[in-house]
């Protein structure tokens, strides 16, 4: 288990601003510690014009692919699963987001924005992420937690995991 004070959860319902708190910690720890080496990934919307369209997957050494989409329409796009009006491209994420789970020895902060539905249709992602909050890497992640209802069986396995 990550030793307590290791890990920083941040959770709440869509749109409240989890992913932008993490940036600006991660932001403000890179201005005092120059030298800070992260790993980890985010995600982001895509937005054509006002309309959100999707999220994309951006890691801290700048790579980005695509997590999901509400407009793609090619026929291996028919055979992924959605989360509401979006299609989920679990072969796009697990290539750029589970190198960053990765443990690695001089890593000094983990990154993982965000633990959600999209994410978890990777089989392998859950168990990584464990992995990484059972390491004693500090670690800054995200949990979308239901506007309305109680939090899934996977949240609390990573808060109970995490320790935080």
């Amino acid at each position: 288990m990550a030793a307590p004070g290791k890990c920083f959860l941040v959770t709440g319902p869509p749109g409240v601003g989890k992913s932008t708190l993490i940036m600006r910690v991660l932001e403000s720890l890179k201005a005092s510690n120059p030298n800070l080496k992260a790993q980890g990934f985010y995600t982001r919307e895509i937005r054509h014009g006002n309309e959100r369209v999707g999220f994309e997957v951006v890691t801290l050494d700048g790579r980005i692919g695509p997590l999901a989409s509400s407009t793609i329409s090619s026929p291996e796009s028919l055979r992924w699963p959605t989360v509401g009006r979006y299609k989920v491209d679990v072969a796009s994420f697990e290539l750029l987001a589970l190198p960053e789970l990765q443990i690695r020895e001089d890593t000094d902060l983990s990154v993982i924005d965000e633990v959600g539905k999209m994410e978890l249709f990777s089989s392998s992602f859950f168990p990584a992420v464990l992995k990484v909050l059972e390491s004693n890497i500090p670690t800054l992640a995200s949990i979308p937690i239901p506007k309305f209802g109680r939090d899934s069986t996977w949240s609390c396995k990573v808060k109970e995991s995490s320790r935080c």
